[in-house]
């Protein structure tokens, strides 16, 4: 049960940030043209955040 509950927080993790992530238009940041690229930076900015916010969950309530 206790790890359904870690894979929930890291996906909610990564639920959430690619939510706040795409408020974002990296397309301006990129040459142009590139879309596909920001899309990927989107995708991989997203797991990085998300991972980082589920960690920072799972110490703040002991799983980890």
């Amino acid at each position: 049960m206790k790890h359904w509950v870690i894979v929930a927080i890291y996906l909610l993790g990564f639920l959430v940030s690619f939510y706040a992530l795409s408020g974002l238009d990296f397309a301006k940041l990129l040459r142009k043209g590139s879309t596909g690229k920001a899309q990927v930076l989107l995708l991989m900015m997203a797991l990085a955040l998300g991972y980082l916010a589920a960690q920072f969950c799972l110490v703040l309530v002991g799983f980890a």
